[in-house]
């Protein structure tokens, strides 16, 4: 199975949210649909960027090391260097 690392930007406020998920499609509606409490203010949502990796734990040592950064522009730096952000 493959997992994806992904940040997703909030159209409405510009805030990022860093998360991991076996299925980003699904992902991204529960994110749009109001069903995760801390994305829900900041709808609609579209991804900045995606990450695959082939085990969970990678996935989710990932996300931990972005969230660890707690700032906008290593993110936004992140985002800058990648093909698809």
């Amino acid at each position: 199975m493959i997992y994806t690392l992904y940040i997703l930007k909030s159209n409405k406020s510009g805030r990022y949210y860093v998360g991991s998920t076996s299925n980003i499609i699904h992902r991204l509606a529960e994110h749009n649909g109001g069903r995760v409490k801390s994305t829900r203010a900041y709808i609609p949502w579209s991804v900045a960027y995606t990450k695959t990796f082939h085990s969970l734990s990678e996935a989710r040592r990932r996300e931990l090391q972005a969230k660890s950064w707690k700032s906008r522009d290593a993110i936004e730096k992140l985002l800058a260097s990648s093909s698809n952000g």
